[in-house]
Order: structure tokens, then sequence, then C-alpha cells
């Protein structure tokens, strides 16, 4: 079975890829994803491309290692 872009964009919006801080606890970056924690970046505004290349460059510095999480889970 093929799969449209709007089943893999209902699946992208079911999780998401968070960052945590490593500095402050219950601060960090979420960014919508796949199963897998690909992230569409073609889909994300200006400002969140450049924070989200941001976190991937800050892992182990400023984030810990992002984790593929449902969304809305806290």
């Amino acid at each position: 079975m093929q799969r449209t872009d709007t089943s893999a964009a209902i699946e992208r919006s079911c999780f998401e890829l968070r960052f945590q801080s490593l500095f402050n606890a219950g601060r960090g970056l979420a960014f919508p994803c796949n199963a897998h924690g690909d992230v569409d970046v073609q889909a994300l505004s200006e400002r969140a491309v450049q924070n989200y290349l941001g976190a991937l460059t800050g892992i182990g510095r400023e984030y810990s290692l992002p984790l593929v999480v449902p969304s809305g889970f806290r």
C-alpha cells in the first residue's frame, strides 16, 4: 500500500523529537517528526530550522541526546 502525503503528515504530527536542556530542567526544544525521529526540515519555519540546527550542534554541550516521544507526552 502506498502512503499519501496526508498519511505521512499525520504520522509526523503524532511524534516529537525532543532536545532536553542539560542546564535548565523543564526547558528544551521539540520538533514534529515521524516514529523514527525524522524531522521534515522543509515544513519548518526559518526560525524553527535555526533552532533545530542549533539543537543538533548543541548535543552534549547544551542539550541531551534527543528522544522521540508521542506528541503531547509530558
